[in-house]
């Protein structure tokens, strides 16, 4: 069950597909060549596929455990987090200021994929750090600043998001916790479930993102402020001092990622939490989308990572498991079941929902160091709508293809893909989380028809479907016969979506139920068209390399494969969604509530 990480693609997709050159003129990225990028990853890899991969399956079994009011991670992981901190890998994209590297989230977002291929359950405490830092950096005084960031940017220290409650998930403006002044900061109480690494033994202190309600604030998601809660007070030296009033509860029991300590979380059990107020009052929401928005896209990587490490694992054993004959063959001998056509098939869809949903992903990491450190401000503002169209698609369909892929992993394996000991069935139960945490695939989809789409009548997607059209031309011209076929698919798609876009956007005005019925087939839809634009553009450009003698020429060779086959399984899909996404809802909404 080990793990490597698929670094020749990764950096293929980077430089390729995401067009990585843009950055040179932002800060951060001069400077940062090639081989620089080819070291960062290299190193990455050996600490992903020598130290955190193999503790996966142990962190399973053995889970995260509340021992006497302590939360005890598994066997190696105190150890592994350590070698991770110790290496500077949690700084690689934050501001120098605060000891980070400053490298971009282009990078980093590479990087961070070999830490949840290896290891989901792992991973998943450095990425709500990650976006605890971010919201910190966006809206925290210049006092906070100093006292946390430091501390959290090296790994020292490592954050939360507290939103949910028992009563209040989704509808987070339901939430009851209170926070009552108390001098120059305010006292916490309440209770959060569902808090991903609310408390573990790998660091000395835990900072809470607490959103509570003050007494006197307007009701529903207006009226909700953002609080730093952390474990132990700083002191002024900056060392961890008294125990706040907070503690775990108990640790939720579930499907998958065992080793992440899932914690029920209560506050003020004596006079209350100490928490102290992030920018003003009842802007709580607002700032929290900071860091929502941050783990969103992070989440959607979860879906590129466990795909990779599910097809990872599928392709050995089908490469070891002997069984039946090979089809046409004149020899009755066994053979090993990657020569089956349709184990063949299953494993293809897997690579290539796994290639597409990375390029994507990468796509939409560059647009953010672009949106954010871009020198010019129209360029960052054109940017930014790139990236808001895109993250709620890289965090739904990703991890949509995560669950499917995972699944068709279980299916290579056979009966003995739902034997727990081959570990195929891990890779499932982990997976199943990603399209309901940081808000459901659902909830993703109403994003994007709603405000992605509406905010600008479609502009920002406009001008990403005339880049996908100018690609499906481009290949459609080829000489090379999978390219044209690639092309022609991708031209079906495009027109597929574009079409979606247009009835979705008309329908606005008639009413948002008629919208929501069918924006889960347009965000798969669009998602899929992503896919293709991204496999088509990899193979034009592997076309161009094996044209000019340039580069590794079986990996160029696959990549033209890839980009067939994808337009062939997944974005021939595409026509079917366009109907199911711009459908009426007299199907969805036609019978009572007691017949559905």
């Amino acid at each position: 069950m080990s793990y490597a990480p698929p670094i020749q693609d990764m950096r293929f997709a980077l430089e390729v597909v995401a067009e990585f050159d843009r950055l040179r003129a932002v800060a951060g990225a001069d400077g940062l060549d090639r081989d620089t990028i080819g070291q960062i990853l290299e190193e990455a890899g050996k600490l992903a596929g020598d130290v955190i991969a193999p503790l996966n399956a142990g962190g399973d079994r053995h889970g995260a455990r509340l021992d006497n009011g302590v939360v005890r991670t598994a066997p190696g992981w105190r150890e592994a987090y350590r070698a991770f901190v110790d290496g500077g890998w949690n700084t690689l994209p934050f501001e120098p200021e605060h000891g980070g590297q400053g490298l971009p989230w282009g990078v980093a977002t590479a990087v961070h994929e070999m830490w949840e291929s290896a290891s989901l359950a792992f991973a998943l405490c450095p990425l709500l750090t990650a976006g605890a830092i971010d919201l910190l950096q966006a809206h925290a005084s210049p006092a906070q600043k100093a006292t946390y960031l430091p501390k959290m940017v090296s790994g020292v220290w490592t954050g939360t998001m507290n939103l949910t409650e028992p009563q209040a998930g989704s509808d987070v403006g339901a939430l009851r916790t209170r926070a009552v002044r108390d001098g120059d900061r305010y006292r916490i109480t309440g209770q959060k479930i569902f808090i991903t690494y609310g408390d573990h033994d790998m660091t000395e202190n835990v900072i809470h993102m607490v959103l509570a309600r003050t007494p006197d604030a307007p009701p529903g998601s207006r009226g909700i402020s953002l609080f730093i809660v952390p474990k132990f007070l700083v002191k002024p030296d900056g060392s961890p001092g008294e125990r706040n009033d907070l503690r775990v509860v108990s640790l939720e029991h579930k499907l998958g990622i065992h080793a992440s300590p899932t914690c029920v979380m209560a506050y003020g059990d004596g006079d209350g939490a100490i928490g102290f107020l992030v920018g003003e009052e009842n802007r709580g929401l607002e700032y929290m989308f900071t860091m929502m928005n941050s783990a969103r896209l992070a989440v959607g990587l979860q879906g590129v990572a466990i795909a990779e490490r599910a097809y990872q694992q599928a392709r050995r054993f089908a490469q070891g498991r002997v069984q039946s004959r090979e089809l046409g063959a004149r020899s009755a001998a066994p053979v090993p079941i990657v020569r089956h056509p349709d184990v063949r098939r299953m494993l293809l869809a897997m690579r290539t929902a796994a290639e597409a949903a990375r390029a994507v992903a990468y796509l939409a990491a560059v647009e953010l160091d672009l949106a954010r450190r871009h020198p010019d401000p129209a360029a960052r503002t054109r940017h930014q709508l790139r990236v808001d169209l895109l993250i709620p698609v890289v965090k739904a369909w990703s991890t949509d293809l995560g669950v499917e892929v995972a699944s068709i992993g279980v299916q290579v394996h056979g009966g003995m893909g739902f034997i727990e000991e081959t570990g195929a069935a891990q890779h499932y139960r982990d997976a199943r989380i990603l399209p309901i945490y940081e808000g459901t695939n659902g909830i993703q989809a109403n994003d994007l028809v709603f405000r992605k789409l509406a905010r600008d009548d479609g502009a920002a997607a406009a001008t990403l479907l005339a880049e996908i059209a100018a690609i499906a031309g481009a290949a459609a011209e080829s000489a090379e016969p999978a390219l044209r076929i690639a092309g022609a698919r991708l031209a079906d798609g495009e027109r597929a979506l574009a079409d979606a876009t247009a009835t979705l956007l008309r329908r606005h005005g008639e009413g948002p139920r008629l919208v929501a019925v069918g924006a889960a087939a347009y965000l798969r839809l669009f998602g899929l068209v992503a896919g293709g634009f991204a496999m088509t553009k990899s193979a034009l450009a592997a076309s161009r390399a094996l044209a000019a003698g340039d580069g590794d020429a079986r990996f160029l060779r696959a990549k033209l494969v890839s980009a067939r086959f994808y337009a062939d399984h997944w974005l021939s899909q595409a026509p079917g969604l366009r109907h199911a996404a711009t459908a009426a809802d007299d199907d969805v909404l036609a019978l009572a509530d007691d017949e559905v």
